[in-house]
C-alpha cells in the first residue's frame, strides 16, 4: 500500500522523500507539470534514456479511458444525463484530470522500471 501511495504522490522511488515533480502544473494556466532531472535527496536520474517517458503516454491512455468509462456509468446510468450532456461531462473531466494524469502516468512509470 506504501507503494501506491509513492506512486500518487510522485515521490522518488529510491529513497521515497524526494519529489518527482517541482510544479504541480494547472490545466487551467495551460501549464503542464515541470519534472526534476533527479531527485532532491538521493540524486536519482529519473529519465533512464532519452525517449524512456514514451510508454508513460500509453499509461496515460489508459488512466484516461478508465476515468471516463467510469463517468459514463455514473452520468449516464445512474444520474441519467441526455447522451450530449454526459459526452460534455466526459470532455470536461478529461481535460481537467490531464495533468494529474500526466503526472501519475509518469510516476508509475519510473516505479515500473526502477529495480531496487
Amino acid at each position: 500500500m506504501s507503494k501506491v501511495l509513492d506512486v500518487l504522490k510522485c515521490k522518488c522511488p529510491n529513497c521515497k522523500k524526494g519529489k518527482v515533480f517541482n510544479d504541480q502544473g494547472n490545466i487551467l494556466m495551460f501549464r503542464m507539470p515541470k519534472m526534476n532531472k533527479r531527485c532532491t535527496e538521493c540524486d536519482f536520474k529519473f529519465e533512464k534514456e532519452t525517449g524512456f517517458f514514451f510508454g508513460a503516454m500509453f499509461v496515460s491512455y489508459a488512466l484516461t479511458v478508465a476515468q471516463m468509462i467510469a463517468s459514463l456509468v455514473l452520468f449516464w446510468y445512474f444520474v441519467d444525463l441526455s447522451p450530449l450532456r454526459v459526452f460534455a461531462i466526459i470532455a470536461a473531466i478529461s481535460i481537467l484530470l490531464s495533468t494529474v494524469n500526466f503526472r501519475i502516468s509518469r510516476s508509475i512509470w519510473i516505479y515500473i522500471f526502477y529495480k531496487g
